[in-house]
């Protein structure tokens, strides 16, 4: 059954209002009618079972039939840290971050990353919105990741200061990968910062101040992987041995 995504104040009593590019997407590629059953979740988590009952090529007004007791969402908070790439890479790591279950993205500028003149990157914070919404369509997330501006690294060490676990995969680390960081955790982890570098790496002085204030500094084994694959890989490595990916344990 098809998802669409409404913000809160498009839900009035029973109804719910269906506006933007989702109308066009209804009647014209799914050609969806009145009648026709849909999944409305309200952008906070709550989701709904309901009727179409007018279709026009402004909005889409639908009946809201039942609250549906449904979560798509991990029993862990990953949060991904990513270097900054360049060119579009970002749209992919912001895809598959929404895919494999990752709460929020927060790109980094860290010493290796190149930032325009113009800020032409800082920009993209909305193009990267709409990729996770349409991503959370396609894999019936129930929450929305939250895209936030790039933070410079110095400012890192606040964000990242009250997480259960901070991971950070680096090319130089030997002997110490995922599998030996869980088997040593002792405590219980629900919240989980995954910190990236870009294109290049960090450099060894950002790797040792994320050591210093008791980051994991991982391997993710013998292969080196490009930046637009490591977030993603180490996110769904997580989301297997701590998360929901493989399914739960009983």
């Amino acid at each position: 059954m098809h998802k669409f995504f409404v913000t809160p104040n498009n839900i009035i009593g029973q109804k719910a209002v269906i506006q933007g590019d989702d109308v066009k997407h209804i009647y014209k590629v799914l050609r969806l009618e009145v009648g026709d059953k849909i999944i409305i979740n309200d952008s906070q988590g709550q989701e709904y079972l309901a009727s179409i009952s007018d279709i026009n090529k402004i909005s889409v007004t639908v009946n809201l039939l039942e609250s549906i007791d449904q979560n798509a969402e991990s029993s862990i908070q990953i949060d991904l840290y990513q270097g900054l790439p360049k060119s579009s890479k970002m749209d992919y790591i912001v895809q598959k971050a929404t895919e494999i279950g990752v709460n929020t993205i927060i790109p980094i500028i860290t010493e290796r990353v190149i930032v325009k003149s113009d800020l032409g990157e800082f920009k993209k914070t909305e193009r990267w919105k709409r990729i996770a919404l349409e991503a959370c369509k396609q894999c019936k997330r129930t929450i929305i990741p939250e895209i936030k501006e790039p933070v410079v690294f110095a400012d890192l060490f606040e964000k990242i200061k009250d997480y259960d676990l901070v991971v950070v995969p680096y090319e130089n680390k030997e002997g110490y990968g995922v599998k030996k960081m869980c088997s040593s955790l002792k405590n219980e982890v629900k919240t989980i910062a995954v910190i990236i570098g870009p294109e290049g790496g960090f450099e060894e002085e950002e790797i040792k101040a994320l050591e210093d204030i008791g980051a994991h500094i991982i391997t993710l084994g013998p292969r080196i992987l490009r930046t637009e694959t490591a977030g993603v890989v180490t996110a769904a490595v997580l989301q297997y041995e701590l998360g929901d990916l493989g399914g739960v344990k009983e």
